[in-house]
């Protein structure tokens, strides 16, 4: 007997922007045609990879491209990548909640999935009318689910507001229940999608004591996206790594993580790759100077400095006073752990009007974040207008020194102590 569990073959699902389906009567007459011919699908031959760095001029993005894997019963499979690498459009064709556009997954037993907050739950009903709802989907019995309730309420922790529709519960307490549902009704393959973010570390913590618990006792096959590493590292088996559609990765866990984090500095050229998240004018960052030998890497409690030119091509002029520029400091979650402004300097006013281009040098002193990976996010705006706002710009690593568990580690505004000039031509 096969202990396969899930096979994954060939798979690609492609989608047109901004319509449902292929859009147009024509197309779908055409691939009908193309299919009684025994032909291939004339709209598989167009698209481009899902890059959100870059804009595309098709109007077919390819959210997966060519996926092969095949993952063991009982084991436990971390997926990982950068935002719009594929994650979860590959998670949601394994829960059946959308199809592929090429290719086949085969799958043996029952399917649990927590994909997103209250997946799966009428927000009229009850937690409880839920649960017995969420146990018939997966084809339990009523007394199976009866057997189990009390043990599904008890780990959610939503004992009080049990019989309380699920439309007045927080974000926290449907990813409670959601996943306790998901955990306790015993699917023989369970998929996680990062949801747990949501939740607080202590339950963080409990949904990977819990997952680690089915795994290894009940031999369930679990797969789980997170951008929480050490997760990851301590959960799973084995790793997937995905990156612009594409499965570049498959192999030991530790392997896998190593493989993204060195994919998270890559650059073709040092900033100018980051999402440019929102623009209101001419302005535009023109390039970016990092000051050092290694340019990635930063000391714990070391110096970090950064010259951001704009250009201005717009005839509009910008009193120098109303003018801010922010950099904010993320990790590899997006979540933000530093912020510095422009607000806080008092020598913006002798510069007077600015007509063409601008320099802002970030001075930042004693950069004691922990050793990990990060991001920079720019952030311009004039009377409270955004200018341009660029997201992930430019990406770094704090490497760790002898003796640096024993410093203080800063947290918020705290992190910035330095200066910033302006260089405007007038």
């Amino acid at each position: 007997m096969s202990d396969i569990g899930i096979s994954v073959e060939n798979l690609s699902k492609q989608y047109r922007l901004g319509t449902v389906g292929t859009g147009t009567l024509s197309h779908d007459l055409n691939r009908f045609w193309a299919k009684v011919r025994g032909k291939e699908d004339p709209y598989q031959k167009v698209g481009e990879v899902n890059d959100r760095t870059e804009k595309g001029d098709s109007q077919y993005v390819w959210a997966l491209k060519d996926i092969n894997f095949e993952v063991k019963k009982g084991e436990v499979l971390g997926i990982i990548g950068k935002n719009g690498a594929g994650k979860s459009t590959l998670l949601k064709i394994l829960s059946r909640v959308t199809t592929p556009t090429i290719g086949a997954v085969k799958m043996k037993g029952r399917v649990g999935s927590l994909l997103e907050v209250g997946t799966g739950f009428h927000p009229e009903l009850t937690g409880r009318e839920n649960t017995y709802i969420n146990g018939a989907i997966l084809g339990m019995r009523k007394w199976e689910i009866d057997k189990r309730l009390d043990e599904i309420i008890d780990f959610a922790g939503v004992e009080k507001y049990i019989d309380t529709p699920v439309k007045r519960y927080s974000s926290g307490m449907k990813v409670r229940l959601g996943f306790s549902v998901a955990a306790h009704l015993e699917p023989e393959i369970l998929i996680v999608d990062e949801v747990l973010a949501v939740g607080d570390s202590e339950f963080q913590k409990k949904c990977i004591g819990k997952m680690d618990d089915v795994s290894r006792n009940n031999g369930r096959t679990i797969l789980f996206v997170s951008h929480n590493l050490a997760a990851v590292d301590r959960l799973c088996d084995r790793a997937l790594v995905l990156e612009k559609s594409g499965l570049v990765f498959d192999g030991p866990v530790s392997q896998g993580i190593d493989s993204y984090k060195k994919s998270f500095l890559q650059f073709d050229q040092l900033g100018l790759q980051g999402v440019l998240e929102e623009s209101s004018s001419s302005i535009y960052v023109d390039s970016i100077e990092v000051v050092g030998k290694n340019v990635n890497l930063v000391e714990f409690n070391g110096n970090f400095s950064l010259k951001v030119k704009f250009k201005n091509q717009s005839p509009e002029e910008y009193e120098s006073k109303f003018l801010n520029i922010d950099i904010g400091i993320s990790n590899l979650y997006d979540e933000r752990v530093a912020w510095f402004s422009t607000r806080t300097s008092h020598d913006l006013n002798k510069f007077g009007q600015i007509r063409t281009d601008l320099e802002a040098e970030f001075k930042i002193k004693e950069l004691n974040l922990k050793p990990n990976f990060y991001q920079l996010t720019i952030f311009c705006e004039y009377k409270g207008r955004i200018l341009c706002w660029y997201k992930s710009i430019y990406r770094f690593e704090v490497v760790a020194k002898k003796g640096w568990e024993n410093l203080p580690i800063g947290q918020g505004n705290t992190l910035f102590e330095g200066t910033v000039n302006y260089d405007a031509n007038n």
